[in-house]
């Protein structure tokens, strides 16, 4: 029988090999640097913010399965593999609109930023304007767009916008986004009433929070939170300031169940910049769209916060890109949680992908550096795949492609 040679230990290879580390008082941005992936930015943001909170990012429609829906076609996608090519050099960047972004990811418009952590929208736009990438700003939003413009005023900015009740709210705000440097439109047209969301409900979110006996557990559950909640300016909808009821009567006040396609030429007079429209859930209202003239296309389920058992954006992609990919660019969201689910719908034909409750896990876990944190990980996902299956720049993703697995 073979033995091992038994020797001296050495005792300076051995402390070698321990990784010194003294700890540190900033708990949460250590955390925050060990995250792996977005589910880890969750689950630390999770810790971080009141569970009214939480569920509104987390949470959708009636008994979420459009949602659930979305991430389970996202685990049926299947790759196509090309080896042996040389991959040392990968290049994810495209061009939108005539300018470069770094990667064909897009941060979506979300509402009430300031309700998950409190700088809010203008630390979601610091990380884009780093990282070269496109932010949106909503209607719903607890950051005005001329305050946006003057906090980060070198981020590529688009505004999203609901057609309002009263035609000259929503004139309102598109003149102050034109005003403030924005350059593009997002017309969001899936929300003639609001979805039903029973998590909201039972929680009784409204903006500003109002103070109950259950607010006073979860101050104390949640110290820093309602600190930076109280020691910040007023949070309120920027373009509806000085309303305190609840979000249900809110979005009664400015939706509009009236909506049609006559708006999107309205809203084409009225913007000289290219007009994108978000929510479009089938082809024959994606073909309306395109011989509009319009300048892009997102096909989304609100990330199955509006109609509970809606279409699955990822399964329309590639028949809206086989009919109008030609004339108008598309683009997709709703379930995308990592680099690799924003390939495979570039790798099906999307123009770019928009993300929301990715960063938004981010900024409940540490605000713009959990921003970041987000960014860092979505790149590395996209990258890592680019090299895995041989595809050195987005045109090749796409000419490799992916499908679905039935």
């Amino acid at each position: 029988m073979i033995k091992s040679k038994r020797q001296f230990p050495d005792l300076l290879h051995f402390a070698s090999l321990i990784e010194w580390k003294l700890p540190t008082l900033f708990r949460t941005r250590a955390k925050i640097a060990r995250a792996v992936t977005i589910d880890d930015l969750a689950k630390i943001a999770k810790r971080k913010v009141p569970k009214v909170v939480f569920d509104y990012v987390e949470g959708s429609a009636l008994d979420e399965v459009s949602y659930s829906r979305s991430r389970q076609v996202f685990n049926q996608v299947e790759f196509t593999a090309h080896t042996l090519r040389d991959v040392s050099k990968i290049d994810p960047t495209i061009e939108i609109f005539g300018k470069k972004v770094d990667l064909p990811i897009l941060f979506s418009p979300t509402g009430y930023t300031r309700f998950m952590h409190h700088v809010g929208e203008p630390a979601v736009a610091a990380v884009a304007q780093e990282n070269n990438m496109i932010y949106s700003l909503s209607t719903m939003g607890t950051t005005s767009p001329s305050e946006l413009a003057e906090q980060v005023p070198d981020v590529r900015r688009w505004f999203q916008l609901y057609v309002m009740q009263n035609r000259k709210d929503s004139m309102s705000v598109i003149q102050q986004a034109k005003d403030s440097g924005f350059e593009a439109l997002i017309l969001t047209v899936d929300t003639p009433v609001s979805g039903i969301r029973v998590r909201d409900i039972r929680n009784g979110l409204t903006i500003p929070p109002r103070i109950r006996l259950s607010t006073v557990f979860a101050i104390a559950m949640k110290p820093v939170w309602w600190l930076n909640l109280f020691t910040t300016k007023k949070l309120e909808f920027a373009a509806f300031r000085g309303w305190n009821k609840s979000l249900v009567e809110l979005a009664a006040a400015i939706f509009d169940p009236s909506t049609k396609f006559e708006d999107v030429k309205w809203l084409q007079s009225v913007w000289s910049g290219p007009v994108i429209v978000k929510g479009v859930q089938n082809l024959e209202d994606a073909k309306e769209l395109a011989k509009l003239g319009i300048a892009g296309i997102i096909l989304s389920n609100h990330g199955g916060r509006q109609l509970e058992k809606g279409p699955v954006p990822l399964e329309l992609l590639p028949l809206a890109v086989k009919e109008i990919g030609v004339d108008v660019d598309i683009y997709i969201d709703g379930g995308v949680m990592s680099g690799q689910d924003a390939y495979a719908a570039v790798a099906m034909g999307a123009k770019a992908v928009f993300v929301g409750r990715a960063y938004l896990y981010g900024i409940m876990a540490g605000g713009e550096r959990g921003v970041q944190k987000a960014v860092e990980i979505l790149k590395r996902d996209f990258i890592n795949t680019m090299a895995l299956t041989g595809a050195r720049n987005i045109t090749e993703v796409q000419k490799i492609g992916a499908k679905l697995r039935a």
